[in-house]
């Protein structure tokens, strides 16, 4: 069996499933209502509790997680892990294969060689929460046939009979010196600008369904580092019928030390796509 090893240094999330348990148990109540969420993949002391939502809000009885992954340009084919599973906390978690074989042939593709976080970081929640469950990593590029390809996984997934669920992997607004781009200088006005007005609109974008919008606001507002993932998990819930996004939950790394607004800073959100 080829198993996908780590590919993020430590740190990024824990690599010990008690440390898993402990830190995702407390979710374990959270209503149980969507069959897609979007979510963040920073590290989880910044972003893990937003993420955790996201992935908890998820029905429990899918055979297949699939988790779209981002960080591509709009050339980009579709990347997906070419493994036979990946490795987690919790052990090898198998690839789906026969999905992935379908869909390679749908919407085409390539092997995922690349050291990326927007799918590995999130591994452990897929895990966590569907113990029993095989998983599809992909990476969709930053373009509107991703949504089309959303619109494929549900129809693929009901011609083979399988139950799924979906987690669209994005970051918001990457602000500050680190990421070079800054246009409302520093400080609390920075902030403030970031969560009342970049964020906010592309959080109102997808919850308004329209994936074009949500293209545009993330290429024009420079508001989501990973708008393929976006799309992908909107198509595939415009094909399920389910209702329009919903946000769980809002944050950026500034929460995390409150004492001073800091130089550079991301924001982060968590959606659900109820039946």
């Amino acid at each position: 069996m080829q198993i996908r090893d780590y590919s993020l240094p430590a740190g990024w999330y824990p690599r010990d499933g008690e440390a898993v348990s402990a830190f995702l148990s407390e979710f374990d109540n959270v209503k149980r209502s969507s069959r897609a969420a979007i979510m963040p993949h920073a590290g989880w002391y910044y972003s893990g509790r937003t993420a955790a939502l996201g992935a908890a809000s998820l029905q429990r009885d899918a055979e297949t997680v699939v988790i779209l992954g981002g960080h591509l340009g709009a050339e980009s084919p579709p990347l997906f892990a070419m493994e036979d599973a990946v490795r987690t906390p919790f052990g090898p978690m198998p690839i789906d294969a026969d999905l992935r074989s379908v869909l390679v042939k749908e919407i085409g593709g390539a092997k995922d060689a690349y050291r990326d976080n927007t799918v590995e970081v999130l591994l452990p929640m897929a895990h966590y929460f569907f113990p029993k469950a095989n998983l599809l990593w992909l990476r969709l590029p930053a373009s509107i046939e991703s949504f089309e390809s959303g619109k494929t996984i549900s129809r693929i997934a009901a011609k083979l009979n399988r139950k799924i669920a979906v987690f669209g992997s994005t970051d918001l607004t990457h602000y500050g010196r680190n990421y070079g781009f800054s246009p409302q200088g520093s400080g609390e006005a920075a902030l403030r600008w970031v969560r009342e007005v970049n964020d906010a609109s592309f959080i109102k974008a997808v919850e308004s369904g329209d994936g074009k919008e949500v293209l545009c606001r993330a290429e024009e507002d420079s508001s989501s580092c990973s708008a393929g993932a976006v799309l992908g998990a909107m198509g595939f819930a415009e094909a399920e019928g389910l209702k329009k996004a919903r946000l769980l939950a809002y944050a950026t790394s500034a929460d995390v030390d409150k004492s001073e607004v800091p130089d550079s800073f991301v924001g982060y959100a968590a959606f659900a796509f109820d039946e």
